[in-house]
């Protein structure tokens, strides 16, 4: 598992007071950072390697400015050319929202997907979650 805590900032709130639905979307991007360093360790955007197909997000909880949140991040599945991320935001201790984005491995030159091997596998595979909730 990865994990990343930061404060909320205030530009984050929205008219009623607590964290937009938006940013989760934002914050759990920020968090697949050391992911995506597995597949470019440099974050080259000239040959990035990655194409992001879908996204699900429940929330699950408010969320509020002046509390500190935690980004859990695991591998939730691995395929031939693309992979799963589950995510996790926490904050006081609860689990307020959840969500899982599918990325693909991408060949932009060539418009298509490519096979996730070697090394960028057995990467993948030390954050693969093995149960539902830990």
């Amino acid at each position: 598992m990865l994990t990343d805590t930061f404060n909320v900032r205030f530009y984050e709130t929205d008219a009623l007071r607590h964290v937009s639905n938006t940013v989760v979307v934002g914050w759990f991007e920020t968090a697949r950072e050391p992911i995506f360093k597995f597949f470019t360790p440099t974050l080259d955007l000239d040959n990035w390697p990655l194409i992001l197909a879908s996204y699900k997000v429940d929330f699950l909880k408010q969320l509020f400015y002046g509390q500190p949140v935690t980004i859990k991040t695991w591998v939730s599945r691995i395929g031939k050319s693309s992979f799963d991320v589950y995510q996790e935001v926490w904050q006081r201790d609860e689990c307020c929202a959840s969500g899982s984005t599918t990325m693909v491995h991408f060949d932009y030159q060539a418009q298509r997907s490519c096979p996730i091997e070697g090394e960028i596998k057995q990467q993948l595979e030390t954050h693969l979650k093995e149960t539902e909730h830990e």
